[in-house]
């Protein structure tokens, strides 16, 4: 890997699991392309960089067990240079298993894009279990010049067993400043103390649900490209899957909603398409 410098560490196990993992990847550009100048990462958090220097950086989360239990508290830190490119997805679904204690299960992403630099994160649906409790919250600081595309999904759990919106609660908050102010911020609270969350009037007959924000020069037509196509859908009764899409500052915001993940999942992947100009490949090809 030559100058990437990785770093793995073991924290303390207490009842059988990790209680806390985090992990750092930087970006920078290095004679002419992106590379990975630092990798670290601390269980049950895994960081792996299949593509480390390139037209982008290629990385992928991942975690022992394929998920979360209760009382992990997981933490990414990003940094991407000026000029730098990078794609950060996972490796799977995000898990999160039934948490019987009510202990604290959550996951934080702070992410730092530097002038002119893209950014395509794009993980995997969260697919919460039964009796789980789950937080996420994501902070994007993004520099002006800067491009950041964003995709948060989940599902309804292992629904394929029968098991839909079993989980106790699931909250996902997205934030994005331009410098220090901020352009975005979109809040998703799913609790079973407000009621069954499959009830006709909360997620209903949906499966997954799927916010994907693009933002930038490096995305602009892309994004214009999405707003307009999306406008001239027909809107047929009791369809599969929902779409909607709306200007923000300097980008869109697209919604979906799906009966099936696998339907959201190509329908994101064709959205985003056209992104493998910029990431020098498609990095969905063998997923979605």
């Amino acid at each position: 890997m030559g100058h990437v410098r990785v770093i793995a560490e073991v924290e303390p196990i207490i009842d059988g699991h990790s209680r806390a993992g985090r992990s750092t990847l930087t970006v920078d550009v290095v004679a002419g392309q992106s590379a990975a100048t630092k990798v670290f990462a601390v269980n049950p958090l895994k960081l792996l960089v299949p593509q480390p220097r390139g037209a982008s950086v290629w990385a992928y989360t991942s975690s022992f067990g394929g998920g979360l239990v209760a009382g992990d508290e997981t933490r990414l830190d990003l940094w991407l240079g000026p000029n730098a490119r990078c794609f950060l997805g996972t490796q799977a679904s995000t898990k999160i298993y039934r948490n019987p204690g009510l202990l604290p299960c959550s996951h934080t992403t702070r992410a730092e894009a530097g002038a002119g630099s893209v950014l395509v994160f794009a993980p995997d649906p969260i697919q919460a279990f039964a009796g789980s409790r789950y937080a996420q919250r994501q902070e994007f600081r993004v520099a002006p010049g800067a491009s950041l595309v964003l995709v948060d999904w989940f599902s309804s759990g292992r629904s394929a067993c029968g098991e839909r919106w079993e989980f106790n609660r699931l909250r996902s908050r997205n934030e994005v400043f331009i410098g220090d102010e901020r352009a975005f911020l979109d809040s998703v609270l799913l609790a079973s103390e407000d009621g069954p969350i499959a009830s006709q009037h909360r997620t209903g007959r949906f499966n997954c649900f799927a916010t994907l924000v693009l933002f930038g020069p490096a995305v602009r037509t892309l994004a214009e490209t999405i707003l307009a196509g999306v406008g001239q859908q027909p809107v047929s009764r009791r369809s599969a899957l929902l779409s909607s899409a709306s200007p923000m500052r300097d980008g869109i915001v697209l919604r979906v909603a799906g009966q099936e993940v696998e339907a959201v999942g190509r329908d994101l992947r064709r959205h985003l398409a056209p992104l493998s100009a910029l990431l020098g490949d498609d990095p969905w090809a063998r997923k979605w």
